[in-house]
């Protein structure tokens, strides 16, 4: 992707464009803490799913739509950017995306942290496009009755989710706060991406992307082509054995030398269910082979026995935009063993 500072609107905004060259817009609102790292890190990080990525400075002072307005008039004046445009904010940010779903000409909102309910509830009326929202269970600008009033505000809207995260804290999503929780951060970006794709797209094949990943790993068994499948920092986790790697260095060496080489000749898949969501594939399979070699990432240290294997074994895939970003690998390994 590609990346640089602006001027947007009468102010200074990091843009970032997916590797695609274009896609739909998508205004990334800060918070008040994020320094140009934080705003490069967030845009980038949202160009790798698909968007052309405005993240703009918000301060104390941003609190009318207008500058809002300007800022998304100004993302859709770039050429790189086509079709729907919807905003996304932290903590102030996620204030004021809720008040350009009200006020502003946007497709869909997503909140985290703050609802704006200083505003009070009378201009959730006035939202026009779908909305989500992530609470921290533990944030004390929210009391419980604050986001009891929000539940209530919005439980009428079929396009409106409201979410909380038990256990958590403000900066939950986020890798460089130190509330950050990653389980948590996790299911919300799923959650906000799902919101984005079925509003504005783009839409990615997962299952073609998969099987692309797939046959570059079992049929042709060429590493290189296998990584060009994987965002810059994948992980894979063989679960039962803690077998893979973290990174395109350690991985890309991961599959050369204990993956590819080290599959059974007449390794198959046999496909049994599989579930697509927006960001990920959930893959149940049977990994049928003739153990004739030793199998580092399954059965680590153990010889050949010559014996015709079917192992059932689930592959929960995420995806980042066009890319495979981690894979997590389960079977029962008392059974294989």
């Amino acid at each position: 992707m590609n990346g640089d500072f602006v001027d947007a609107a009468g102010g200074r905004a990091y843009i970032a464009v997916p590797d695609a060259g274009e896609g739909p817009g998508l205004l990334v609102l800060p918070d008040v803490s994020d320094n140009d790292e934080d705003r490069r890190k967030l845009g980038d990080f949202y160009a790798a799913e698909g968007y052309v990525a405005l993240c703009p400075e918000v301060s104390a002072a941003s609190r009318g739509t207008e500058e809002i307005a300007g800022a998304i008039a100004a993302l859709r004046a770039r050429g790189e950017c086509t079709g729907k445009v919807g905003a996304l904010g932290f903590g102030l940010g996620g204030k004021l995306a809720c008040l350009a779903a009200a006020e502003a000409s946007i497709d869909c909102a997503v909140s985290y942290y703050n609802f704006g309910t200083d505003f009070g509830l009378n201009f959730v009326s006035r939202i026009r496009c779908p909305l989500v929202i992530h609470f921290a269970e533990n944030d004390p600008q929210i009391p419980p009755e604050a986001l009891a009033g929000v539940k209530e505000a919005l439980s009428k809207r079929p396009d409106a989710a409201v979410y909380v995260y038990p256990g958590t804290a403000p900066g939950f999503d986020r890798s460089t706060k130190p509330n950050y929780n990653k389980q948590a951060a996790g299911l919300a970006h799923s959650r906000s991406i799902a919101a984005l794709r079925r509003a504005m797209g783009p839409h990615y094949d997962l299952e073609a992307l998969w099987e692309r990943h797939t046959t570059c790993e079992f049929a042709t068994r060429d590493v290189a082509a296998t990584m060009r499948t994987m965002v810059e920092e994948p992980y894979v986790n063989h679960v039962p054995v803690m077998t893979g790697g973290v990174g395109q260095h350690d991985l890309a060496r991961f599959y050369a030398h204990h993956f590819i080489p080290k599959l059974p000749a007449d390794t198959r898949l046999v496909p049994v269910s599989r579930t697509v969501g927006a960001d990920r594939i959930v893959d149940e399979m049977l990994f049928c082979f003739t153990h004739d070699t030793e199998i580092d990432f399954m059965l680590p240290g153990v010889p050949p026995t010559g014996k015709y294997v079917e192992v059932p074994t689930v592959a929960i895939v995420n995806f980042r935009g066009d890319k495979l970003c981690h894979e997590h690998i389960y079977w029962d390994q008392a059974s294989v063993l």
